[in-house]
């Protein structure tokens, strides 16, 4: 008892020093005293469990089935192997067809960016001679509105596919299933940005007659490129792939312009399309998304386990899908992004988060790989400590390190992949997903980009639905023990 007392003794004699755990109001008040903090970072969980859920958290089974998952995602394989008419391979896909990013929604319930794609869209098929007359169209439900994601397809942005479109085809050299994907038309003034202007128009004929079918033809001739082997060495050169794709569009160029020169067309037909990739350090993106689609889409449908397949936004929500889950979706309201903004515009301009893009997020790459690619906080803001921190916190939310996707500034540590829907609600902790920014109004296009996080309320709503799946197949279990039968 005397050797205790003289430990209490010692610890009364000296400067207070307390721990403290979450808010750090208490701590401010010890330190304004001139005592010593030591700060534990913790949060409550974003929804309460019920009881009889808390094996749910450590539940071997679970385990087992997002190990499962998330290996399915890292050693599938996207290979880009052609070009074709959206309507003539997406599945489910007819005349009247309009694909679009995020979760379903109607014209009504549209975004200005979404509303201005449309339009275009309207335009580029020729169902409209007039924007007036394709939003009249549009309002009398002239064409049927289906998220991408339902069509094993992704768009970056508005992300709108329509029936006469080229999209690429790539498949899971893995696995047996595909995805698709439309083609970058650059920044600024776009269609996947809102906007619809004649130029706008005229270069999605442009990349519909020309551009496109060169590249299927290039494809053709190549027997495919292996996407995933780009991605893993553009993670290695400043690239995160998702707003950063100046090293995998030039390794893509490098792969595709021998095959380009050797097709059958006009000389001049084959310089533009080669000047037009070179020109655009996006025109990767796309292909990134779809590789990322492929990659989500093998780790999903796997029974019991609680990854997250799809992240997603249409402008007006957010919507995500868990693999466990079907392919139902929990949505909440988008958030705005922060971030940089181009010259005469500002947030007052910016609409809420849009597009498929955050499939790259989903993958274990875009915003997860931040720490890879410092150069992008002179795009989206931040310092390259902020790009650091961003990914070492991914760590928390995720069950694996990617075994081909790796970071040279983290000891060449494997991505973050594989969002556990239980440690996102457990930690309080969001995914980050860096984003562009279009203007609110439709017809004006890209304004910026940043950084944007999910509504919480889609993690809730999908952890309380894999509840109910919990408690009933372990209600089952329990009544099929009790008859002797399990």
């Amino acid at each position: 008892m005397d050797g205790m007392h003289e430990k209490v003794q010692k610890l009364l004699e000296t400067t207070p020093a307390v721990i403290n755990v979450g808010l750090d109001l208490f701590a401010r008040s010890v330190q304004d005293q001139g005592g010593a903090v030591y700060p534990v970072e913790w949060k409550p969980p974003m929804v309460e469990p019920r009881r009889l859920a808390l094996p749910l958290f450590n539940d071997p089974t679970i385990d087992a089935a997002n190990r499962e998952a998330v290996t399915r995602m890292m050693r599938a394989q996207p290979v880009v192997v052609g070009v074709a008419r959206a309507r003539d391979v997406i599945p489910g896909m007819t005349d009247r067809t309009f694909l679009h990013a995020g979760p379903p929604i109607d014209w009504a319930h549209a975004s200005g960016p979404l509303r201005g794609a449309l339009i275009g869209a309207m335009l580029f098929e020729g169902f409209a001679a007039t924007p007036e007359e394709a939003i009249r169209k549009l309002e009398s439900g002239y064409v049927e509105l289906s998220p991408n994601h339902e069509h094993s397809a992704v768009g970056p942005m508005a992300g709108v596919i329509s029936p006469s479109m080229p999209v690429y085809i790539a498949i899971n050299a893995a696995g047996e299933n595909r995805a698709y994907t439309n083609f970058n038309e650059g920044i600024g003034k776009v269609m996947r940005m809102g906007a619809y202007a004649p130029e706008v128009i005229d270069r999605l004929r442009w990349i519909s007659t020309v551009l496109a079918p060169l590249v299927g033809q290039a494809l053709a001739r190549s027997g495919g490129i292996d996407l995933r082997n780009i991605i893993a060495q553009a993670l290695q050169m400043g690239d995160e792939c998702h707003n950063r794709n100046k090293a995998a569009t030039s390794l893509f160029y490098r792969e595709i312009a021998p095959y380009l020169v050797e097709c059958d067309a006009p000389l001049s037909d084959i310089a533009a399309v080669l000047r037009f990739i070179n020109a655009n350090d996006h025109f990767f993106v796309n292909l990134a998304m779809v590789a990322a689609k492929v990659m989500a889409d093998a780790a999903h449908g796997i029974p019991g386990s609680s990854l997250v397949t799809t992240l997603s936004r249409n402008g007006t929500e957010f919507g995500i899908r868990v693999s466990g889950l079907g392919d139902r979706w929990f949505t909440g309201p988008a958030n705005v992004p922060r971030g940089l903004y181009f010259p005469g515009f500002g947030p007052d301009d910016a609409n809420p988060d849009i597009g498929d893009s955050a499939i790259t997020e989903t993958a274990g790459f875009g915003g997860f790989a931040l720490a890879g690619a410092p150069a992008i906080v002179q795009f989206i803001g931040g310092t390259p400590a902020d790009a650091v921190q961003a990914t070492l916190e991914m760590y928390e939310i995720t069950v694996a390190e990617h075994e081909v996707f790796r970071i040279p500034a983290l000891d060449f540590r494997g991505t973050p992949v594989g969002i556990d829907l239980r440690s996102v609600v457990r930690s309080g902790i969001l995914p980050v997903i860096d984003t562009g920014i279009a203007h609110r109004e439709p017809g004006i296009g890209q304004v910026g980009a940043g950084i944007v996080r999910p509504p919480a309320r889609c993690f809730t709503e999908a952890y309380r639905a894999f509840e109910d799946a919990y408690l009933a197949g372990h209600s089952r279990t329990t009544t099929l023990e009790s008859r002797g039968m399990a």
